[in-house]
């Protein structure tokens, strides 16, 4: 069976210690920051679970992975061995982010894409140590098969970042392991970024910064229960928790993930959870080493195709509400816009086309995906200040609430003034307000930051295109061109010519 909405609230019902506002949360399924997030990825699994999603949403589990002929796994779990298999995945990821229009970036799928391909990969765990490899393919298929909802937490705490982590004055500021014996590590400190820890089963905590000598305490990789004891979730402030109403707040209400750092006060982590044991070159390699840094971030580039195409529809649905779909500045404006969303499809299903077999496995092209990734980085706080130039003070002259439509002065007055030539006063508010929300609430002021650096920084992610490309291509065509002629053929030309 496969996991239900009502199954994944209730595993969230384990007692893990999430602290907001001064106070420890308790049931966080109940608490008003976050319920609303925890029933929206109810309703993603509720879609996966649905007997006419089956073929869409689910594969077999091949004997070679653990199955036996019949039992089915979310497709996030799946591992493609053929472009086939690659596309089929796409669609299903498609499908289910579109259920939250890409603002949940943290959602069960990209994880579990990270989990993967380091899966793919596993014969570079082998050759590091054969019993960090068989944990990792343990957890692979326990996570599989108990449908985990994974976050992970991969960077440390920012502090003083002219130093390293043991370069801190607080040694155990990053997390790292304090004591180990035969049972396990026990870790102590802090990682970030936790998003969607709240909502999710289980955390994958690892570095994916560069480490150094020195620093051997935290390379570490392993995975727990959010519940872990000793381990404490410190939330972010909570727009779901701000939002007044779902009709004010249509996106913060309902999606946001939220944000926590995770503090290890001396956490236990059993050695079948731990994947990589203080060796600060195999915590680089397990992600560029292994598909797992390319599968990743293809799911995230899938994400953000659809959330693109949910912002030309705000974008559109504007023009049309504001009678200036006609006028050629707009349309201009929305080829531009259109251009842009069409190169992040593009880009998705160009990594697909020129993808190329890793062994048994079919991965996305690795240097199409940076390029994708710089490109759109660059590109997403464009896309936002484009929409709000089109809605002008459509996006903000907007009742101040809900209420105002309960006093039958105010609601007549808003009628006369919150006027459009497609639709009503009521349905003119309700898009801006999911309009604000989308591009210019505190809610949207977050997800600016987030895909300006969920990849890492642009100096990163430029990095990763330059280190990818195919320079000798490049450089040979110059080299064949530069060959087609000398210096010496040209002057006894010149000569043969005067004589």
């Amino acid at each position: 069976m496969l996991k239900t909405g009502e199954q994944h609230i209730r595993s969230l019902q384990d007692g893990r210690q999430v602290f907001i506002d001064g106070a420890e949360a308790g049931d966080v399924t109940k608490h008003p920051a976050f319920r609303n997030a925890i029933g929206s990825m109810a309703a993603i699994y509720d879609f996966q679970s649905a007997p006419e999603q089956r073929e869409l949403m689910t594969y077999v589990i091949p004997e070679a992975e653990g199955g036996d002929g019949t039992a089915r796994a979310n497709r996030i779990w799946q591992l493609p061995k053929s472009y086939a298999d690659l596309v089929e995945r796409r669609k299903a990821l498609e499908a289910w982010t579109e259920l939250h229009g890409g603002f949940m970036g943290r959602a069960p799928d990209h994880v579990a894409s990270c989990i993967a391909g380091l899966y793919m990969g596993r014969e570079v765990f082998e050759d590091y140590n054969p019993e960090r490899a068989k944990a990792l393919e343990g957890y692979y298929r326990y996570a599989r098969d108990n449908e985990l909802y994974l976050t992970y937490v991969i960077i440390n705490p920012q502090a003083d970042r002219s130093k390293t982590a043991d370069q801190q004055a607080d040694p155990f500021l990053t997390a790292g392991v304090v004591d180990e014996d035969a049972e396990g590590l026990t870790i102590r400190g802090a990682k970030m970024l936790a998003t969607g820890g709240i909502l999710a089963n289980e955390v994958f905590v690892t570095c994916i910064q560069p480490m150094r000598e020195g620093e051997e305490p935290y390379a570490v990789s392993f995975a727990i229960p959010m519940n872990a004891k000793g381990l404490k979730i410190l939330s972010r402030k909570s727009y779901e928790a701000s939002a007044t109403s779902t009709f004010d707040n249509p996106l913060a209400s309902r999606f946001d993930e939220n944000d926590a750092v995770l503090y290890f006060d001396d956490v236990k982590v059993p050695w079948d959870r731990v994947f990589v044991d203080r060796d600060t070159a195999m915590v680089g390699k397990q992600f560029h080493a292994t598909p797992a840094h390319v599968y990743q971030n293809y799911q995230a580039q899938i994400r953000l195709m659809v959330k693109m195409r949910f912002l030309l529809g705000i974008a559109r649905k504007t023009a049309e509400t504001n009678g200036v779909i006609a006028f050629p500045q707009v349309r201009e404006t929305l080829g531009q816009l259109a251009a842009q969303c069409g190169m992040v499809d593009a880009l998705v299903h160009a990594m697909e086309a020129k993808g190329s077999q890793r062994g048994e496995y079919f991965i996305p092209d690795r240097n199409t995906l940076y390029t994708a990734q710089v490109l759109t980085q660059q590109m997403y706080n464009g896309v936002i200040g484009t929409l709000r130039d089109l809605a002008g003070g459509g996006l903000i002259m907007l009742p101040s609430s809900i209420a105002d439509f309960a006093n039958p002065e105010l609601r007549a007055l808003i009628g006369k003034t919150q006027q459009s030539p497609t639709t009503s006063s009521e349905g003119r508010v309700k898009f801006f307000k999911l309009a604000w929300d989308a591009v210019g609430s505190e809610f949207a002021s977050r997800h600016t930051q987030y895909e300006m650096f969920y990849a890492g920084a642009t100096f990163v992610t430029k990095g990763h295109a330059f280190r990818t490309f195919d320079w000798d291509r490049c450089t040979g065509l110059v080299d064949r061109m530069l060959d087609s002629y000398s210096l010496d053929d040209e002057l006894a030309q010149i000569k043969t010519a005067a004589e």
